[in-house]
């Protein structure tokens, strides 16, 4: 019995002397003492170009989402892109890689980084993030021709998904567009 009471207080020692080692290292939200555990954590906001018109001229609007009351674009039209990406960590972030998939039916014209037709991903390197600091994005895509556009829909709406990461943080978004075509009888 005594060999058992042995065993369990040393265990028991060497349990709180490793907790209190780690602790004095790296102290959560209310601790007294060390210093913050960092976090790691970005923030990721894809947003669409929504078309307008002001004195005479196009005019975009970036929006999270185009739902199919708001403008559709059509064959051939130009589509514009914003991403945002943010450190909100309380430390910096090294090599931040974005990847953004490319909806069906858009074909990308502009923008950072390169384009892999089997995966229908844009990648690129976003570099370094100071803490708080953000940077923006632009891609330019175009809508496929009228040809190469579903023949049994009319009206139809796709997805472009965008997601980051570096150092163990992560995020995506995504953004929303409707595209109509002419349909002969």
């Amino acid at each position: 019995m005594r060999k058992i009471l042995g065993s369990f207080f040393v265990f028991f020692a060497l349990l709180v002397l490793s907790t209190s080692a780690v602790s004095a290292e790296c102290v959560g939200q209310y601790g007294q003492y060390g210093q913050p555990c960092p976090s790691y954590a970005i923030v990721v906001d894809k947003l669409i170009g929504k078309p307008g018109t002001v004195n005479d001229a196009t005019k975009y609007t970036y929006v999270d989402n185009l739902s199919i009351s708001d403008p559709r674009f059509k064959p051939d039209q130009v589509v514009y892109f914003k991403i945002k990406v943010k450190n909100t960590s309380t430390t910096k972030l090294v090599g931040l890689e974005v990847r953004d998939v490319v909806p069906s039916y858009l074909e990308p014209l502009e923008g950072p980084g390169d384009f892999n037709k089997t995966t229908r991903e844009i990648v690129w390197n976003a570099g370094d993030f100071e803490v708080d600091q953000e940077k923006y994005y632009y891609l330019k895509m175009r809508v496929y021709s009228q040809g190469n556009l579903p023949a049994d829909k009319g009206l139809f709406c796709v997805t472009n998904f965008v997601k980051a990461n570096s150092s163990g943080a992560y995020d995506d978004d995504t953004a929303q567009l409707c595209i109509e075509k002419q349909v002969t009888a």
